[in-house]
């Protein structure tokens, strides 16, 4: 079902490029791209079969060029958004660019919201929700992991599994149903069992789900991960081996990092959004003491913390702050400059710590892959299958439904055991099927729909 009008936006990243691309999509997507396009042909894009690539030029109302062009033509339903899709392959000037999207508005279409195309397209039927939401999951994914999670969702892997439940849970409302209306077969007893067996077995898969949901968060969001220690134990050394690259400044001067530094970076196939924190010690530097009290703050807002430590030297009053600061939070410690003369062993640690300890050195890379499998086994904590993410729960908003679904079932189980009416257990039901249809979107209000799509970014 193509909408009332016609919508075009930069599909492509802002910036300098080969190729910049302006979608156009609605109803009168054709005729509105033939008005800002001249094929080289001569020839209509009207008069083209879809799925056809066209050469040409981009020229404004008084037909002067602006641009050379391929055009993509896509007719409905055969396009992303199931409408008649027009895509310009123009350069990757911000010039280019913006001239041309302003002449589709001119010749029609209006600039499209955020989300739009990939809204229009699940309204029309071709993505449910959770597969038009994992489309901007698949252009943020930071790992091959979260990638792998974002296209199962895309792919429909998530939903497959949502609606085989809904399924399920409808098949016992129809049962209920049937007893209801047809009271003088006697089939409350066969009916009872049969529900509630099936009824435990969709809450079952629910938990499976849900336990994935921290995990899949992390792979779509990353894991909070701050770096602490006292100056000078290899912290920023720790950040550049991580990172892969020499991003933070290394120097045997103590106190160099004086603010935090975050960046990205793929560990085992987990996304670490990792915080380079200042030195903690005491220091009358009033900027390094900014970023001293910043670096504590940091330890308590982190999901994880790794603790470094000098085996070259012996424990401090500082390295006494850093057990004191990871005391109850999830961490790993970390004995750096294992390839100098050790005065410290991991034992020594152990007394002071409940932590994991892992001995290291960031000159050779010593460790750092124990310290990626570390990292993997606390992110897929609970025995979760690392080769089934496209199933994974991704976000809150997922696992709250999730959540009350269960919740909805769990009463339809007290139902039955107080023996109260089929009628009952059958709104319990109902309402279990409602709200997880809130997950691909079958039962979900408008205004959900809307901020769903707000957060996409114009142009996809």
């Amino acid at each position: 079902m193509q909408q009332g009008d016609t919508i075009s936006a930069i599909a492509t990243a802002q910036g300098e490029g080969g190729i910049g691309i302006i979608r156009i999509s609605g109803i009168n997507a054709i005729g509105t791209a033939d008005k800002v396009f001249r094929a080289a042909s001569g020839r209509k894009l009207a008069d083209y079969e879809t799925q056809r690539a066209v050469f040409g030029h981009i020229v404004d109302v008084q037909g002067d060029v602006v641009d050379e062009a391929m055009v993509l033509l896509m007719r409905a339903p055969h396009s992303y958004t199931k409408e008649d899709v027009v895509e310009l392959q123009c350069h990757g000037g911000l010039m280019p660019l913006r001239k041309t999207l302003a002449l589709t508005w001119q010749a029609g279409a209006r600039p499209a919201e955020r989300g739009e195309f990939t809204k229009r397209a699940f309204l029309n039927g071709r993505l449910d929700l959770s597969q038009a939401q994992a489309v901007m999951d698949v252009i943020s994914a930071k790992t091959e992991r979260s990638l792998k999670m974002a296209t199962g969702h895309l792919s429909g892997h998530f939903s497959e599994g949502i609606r085989a439940m809904r399924h399920t849970i409808l098949g016992q409302i129809a049962h209920l149903e049937a007893a209801i209306d047809f009271p003088e077969d006697e089939v409350d007893d066969v009916v009872m069992v049969e529900v509630e067996q099936n009824v435990v077995d969709v809450r079952n898969k629910i938990q499976k789900l849900l336990k994935t949901a921290q995990t899949g968060r992390i792979l779509k969001d990353g894991l909070m991960t701050a770096i602490v220690g006292k100056p000078n134990v290899g912290k920023s050394s720790l950040l550049n081996a991580l990172l892969r690259e020499e991003r933070a400044i290394v120097t045997d001067i103590p106190g160099t990092t004086r603010d935090s530094i975050e960046e990205y970076a793929n560990v085992g196939g987990v996304p670490l959004r990792i915080i380079d924190t200042a030195g903690i010690r005491a220091t009358d530097d009033l900027v390094e003491q900014i970023g001293v009290d910043k670096a504590r703050s940091y330890v308590n807002q982190a999901s994880l913390v790794l603790a470094l430590f000098d085996a070259s030297r012996e424990l401090t009053a500082e390295d006494e702050e850093i057990f004191s600061l990871i005391e109850g939070r999830d961490a790993i410690v970390l004995l750096n400059k294992s390839d100098l003369q050790p005065v410290l062993d991991e034992n020594m640690l152990r007394e002071k710590t409940a932590a994991k300890v892992l001995v290291i050195s960031t000159v050779t890379e010593h460790g750092l892959d124990n310290l990626a499998e570390a990292i993997r086994q606390k992110v897929y904590d609970g025995g979760l299958d690392a080769g089934d993410e496209g199933a994974f729960v991704n976000d809150e908003r997922q696992a709250e439904i999730l959540r009350q679904a269960d919740g909805h079932l769990a009463a339809a189980l007290r139902t039955i055991e107080v023996q109260m009416g089929l009628d009952f257990i059958s709104i319990d039901l109902r309402s279990a099927w409602e709200k997880l249809g809130e997950l691909t979107g079958e039962t979900v209000g408008e205004d959900i729909i809307n901020e769903i799509f707000s957060k996409f970014c114009i142009g996809k």
